[in-house]
């Protein structure tokens, strides 16, 4: 709210563990209804490895949902060891996770509208040139495709 979203814009969707995390985030992605997705959950180690194989699928899980849908997602997943290390880390002595998160996705969210701005205002001036019949050589400079820097 703090950078501007609406209260009826921001839709909270619960899920029985973490490990739904990545499922929910791509059917939520999916449907294009959203700039970002933050992934909010936590994760605490126990005895066994498997908190180890969970932390891992989501993480990855998370990121190939981001990857593939092309809607930012904010990894906002808590890995602690102990649950007082979860609460420091979402509000107390480490910081506020969740809150970085929701910070990260405002950013990713604008960035990605401001290069699709500018991808469009290029493809516009692109398909000006070959509507008024330009060469490559004569189109403007903005059309061109320009060489990757080293």
């Amino acid at each position: 709210m703090r950078s501007g979203a609406k209260k009826k814009d921001v839709v909270l969707v619960r899920v029985p563990g973490a490990f739904e995390i990545p499922s929910a985030a791509r059917t939520l992605a999916e449907t294009r209804k959203y700039d970002a997705i933050i992934c909010i959950g936590c994760l605490l180690r126990g005895d066994t490895a498997h908190y180890d194989v969970i932390v891992n699928e989501v993480t990855r899980g998370i990121g190939q949902s981001a990857q593939e849908t092309g809607v930012p997602h904010a990894f906002g997943v808590l890995t602690c060891d102990t649950l007082e290390q979860a609460i420091d880390r979402a509000g107390l002595k480490m910081g506020n996770k969740g809150f970085e998160a929701a910070l990260a996705a405002v950013e990713m969210a604008n960035l990605n509208r401001a290069v699709s701005s500018q991808l469009s205002a290029v493809s516009k001036t692109g398909l000006r040139s070959q509507v008024t019949g330009l060469g490559k050589s004569e189109a403007p400079a903005a059309s061109r495709k320009r060489k990757p820097r080293s």
